[in-house]
């Protein structure tokens, strides 16, 4: 069981970052990877959500239409094309797999079984 994340970093606002999520065939075999993060002081939120079977995406209002969740299966790897960053984006963004469904209010609950150790993303000027 592994989940290793990629890609963070030192960005100004308005700019762009792709993480990346390679997971073990095992953990890409639930039913869906998501990334999540956690700014200093903060709680925990889901940020993006993709079903690994049929491709259904699940999105927090506050990333909606500037970041895009995507995967291929081949690689067993899940990528979050962040676009138009924000300081408020700055935290340590996790990718975990388990199970992501709509709450019916626009964004989505989960149920995760295991997680990556994070990797950082600050948008900075």
């Amino acid at each position: 069981v592994q989940l290793v994340e990629s890609g963070g970093g030192l960005v100004q606002p308005g700019g762009s970052l792709r993480l990346s999520c390679a997971a073990s065939a095992f953990t890409f075999d639930n039913d869906a990877i998501g990334w999540f993060r956690q700014a200093p002081g903060k709680e925990r939120e889901g940020v993006s959500c993709i079903s690994t079977s049929d491709g259904t995406t699940y999105y927090a209002d506050s990333v909606k239409g500037r970041f895009t969740i995507s995967r291929d299966n081949a690689k067993n790897t899940v990528y979050l094309q962040m676009n138009s960053l924000k300081p408020e984006d700055t935290a340590v963004y996790y990718c975990a797999s388990g199970a992501c469904y709509s709450d019916f209010f626009g964004g989505f609950n989960y149920g995760m079984d295991y997680w990556g150790k994070g990797t950082l993303v600050t948008v900075s000027s």
